[in-house]
């Protein structure tokens, strides 16, 4: 295989576009999920397994994925596991923010 060489443009809120022929070198299409790996200074992109790896972690977002896919509201999260949950995140989140472009399930 040839190596492939491709740019992306960062948006304001930190997004790219991975290139088609990186989407189709990874097999992964609309709904995808890809991982970012940084070894020794350079970020190795692959893609991801669908499972989750903690299952009853997969097995709720699934039971919300249905749930949204299905048309039905999901509901607000009690305010001590919504701490929770944000609580482990790595990086910043403004529930608030807008939602730039498509968003796919």
């Amino acid at each position: 295989m040839n190596d492939i060489r491709e740019f992306a443009t960062l948006t304001s809120k930190g997004q790219i576009t991975l290139p088609k022929a990186v989407r189709q070198v990874l097999g992964v299409d609309q709904g995808g999920k890809v991982r970012f790996e940084i070894r020794s200074g350079e970020v190795v992109v692959t893609r991801a397994e669908a499972d989750h790896e903690d299952p009853a972690i997969g097995a709720f977002l699934d039971l919300i994925e249905r749930d949204i896919r299905a048309g039905r509201h999901v509901g607000s999260l009690p305010d001590d596991v919504a701490a929770a949950l944000l609580a482990e995140v790595k990086t910043p989140v403004d529930i608030d923010e807008d939602i730039e472009g498509d968003v796919a399930l």
